[in-house]
């Protein structure tokens, strides 16, 4: 009868030793490396801190430079990030070396490539991480040639390279940058532009792009063929024909084309006219607008200080920012 009692004693106290065992052992953390995954969506629900990624532009160049933030819903004591990347085609995230803080810089060089930022603990628990965000490489070739793609931006083009072009180019959800100009965002832009053309002063610059994007349309809408103008709290909407383009000489020699949508429905508060300009003279999708509207299609035509700009609504300033200094 001993002998049983010992032995079951003996089998219950390895039992317990081995348990000790295994505890211990998933409690040890090791440190992060290249070969970490990041977390999968599994646990994501387990984390407590929403992590957001802030400054995507709608779209990079080759070469130009990519400038995210990651931001919390909650203030954390010594966070630690990592950002991670997955490329085109790939099963697996990848660590990106050095990039250990919630800024994140680096180059554009593949279309599609997706990014995320995880924060963690001081021992390596994941606290949060942000949804992916894609970056898009668009170098607007266009018609097919680097050199003759920019010089068409530039304003620089033959009359037979220029094509009809339909309001879902510019289908979207659109907003002006005028606000961002106001509350000090743009001043960024302004600096980098007398950087690299001094003939004005950052004040200048900004006194200049005051006058040509100042509007109280905030907003516009653009679904098929109905165009909605977002001003003062107010909302209007219509419907708009094709009725041409007009080729622009300017005094620089360099030239543009607007392309013109007409409104025939009478409809109080929109406009008879809208005319388009985003420097390209073919069809493909628009990043961004200059935008003129009233009533008299000629006078439109000679107007050249004033053209409210709008980029895509889901941008941010910073976003804005980015896109501005890569153009």
């Amino acid at each position: 009868m001993k002998v049983i009692l010992l032995k079951g004693l003996g089998a219950l106290v390895l039992i317990m030793i081995l348990v000790g065992c295994q505890d211990s052992s998933s409690n040890e953390k090791e440190p992060i490396n290249s070969k970490d995954e990041v977390p999968s969506e599994s646990n994501k629900d387990a984390t407590e801190i929403n992590v957001t990624i802030d400054g995507l532009a709608d779209h990079y160049h080759t070469g130009s430079t990519i400038q995210l933030t990651a931001t919390t819903d909650k203030e954390v004591d010594h966070p630690h990030w990592h950002w991670f990347m997955l490329d085109p085609g790939a099963s697996e995230w990848e660590v990106i070396e050095g990039q250990t803080t919630e800024k994140y810089e680096g180059e554009a060089k593949l279309d599609g490539v997706q990014l995320k930022a995880v924060l963690y603990d001081d021992n390596h628990e994941v606290l949060g991480e942000s949804e992916p965000v894609t970056i898009t490489i668009d170098d607007h070739h266009g018609l097919g040639h680097d050199e003759e793609a920019k010089k068409i931006y530039a304003g620089y083009f033959e009359d037979s390279q220029i094509k009809d072009r339909t309001l879902s180019d510019w289908e979207g959800d659109w907003q002006s940058v005028y606000p961002y100009l106001l509350d000090g965002t743009l001043d960024e832009v302004f600096a980098h532009k007398a950087e690299e053309d001094d003939s004005k002063t950052v004040e200048e610059y900004k006194e200049y792009y005051d006058r040509g994007y100042k509007t109280d349309v905030n907003r516009i809408v653009i679904e098929e063929d109905i165009v909605t103008f977002y001003e003062n709290g107010n909302e209007y909407s219509g419907k708009f024909t094709y009725d041409g383009y007009e080729i622009l000489e300017y005094d620089a020699g360099n030239r543009g084309v607007r392309y013109i949508f007409k409104h025939e429905d009478g409809v109080e508060g929109v406009p008879t006219y809208i005319q388009f300009s985003d420097h390209s003279i073919y069809p493909t999708d628009s990043y961004h607008f200059h935008l003129y509207w009233g009533d008299d299609r000629d006078v439109l035509l000679n107007e050249l200080d004033h053209w409210p700009t709008y980029y895509p609504s889901e941008l941010d300033g910073d976003g804005i920012v980015t896109e501005m200094i890569a153009h």
